[in-house]
């Protein structure tokens, strides 16, 4: 009887191996299928973010390039800016978005430039 109870362990530790790289292959593909895109990150900016014009380039799913103009950005330094932005898009920085380069003006800057007028 210490035989079958012993292959009855083995097969039970083996099923919750199986399982644990089952729920492990179910992870990998929910990340797979559910990478982020310029629209979604637009999105969760405008979302979080009051902003006149915002646009993000990138279709890797973790590397991005956005412009952002925001009233909010006046009176603050750059960093400031870049910050007001990072808190919009909130844990997705840590989890989601892999490289954000980001060029941010005020209305005001923005409209001296003349892009979009």
């Amino acid at each position: 009887m210490g035989d079958f109870a012993d292959a009855q362990v083995g097969l039970q530790n083996a099923r919750l191996i199986a399982n644990a790289y089952w729920l492990k292959l179910i992870n990998v593909s929910e990340w797979i299928f559910k990478m982020v895109t310029a629209s979604d990150l637009k999105t969760y900016i405008t979302q979080g973010l009051t902003c006149d014009h915002v646009q993000v380039l990138g279709d890797d799913g973790q590397h991005f390039e956005a412009i952002v103009v925001s009233p909010l950005f006046v009176g603050k330094n750059m960093v400031q800016q870049h910050q007001l932005v990072y808190q919009a898009l909130g844990d997705r920085m840590r989890q989601e978005i892999h490289a954000l380069s980001m060029r941010t003006f005020t209305p005001e800057a923005w409209a001296k430039l003349g892009i979009g007028n």
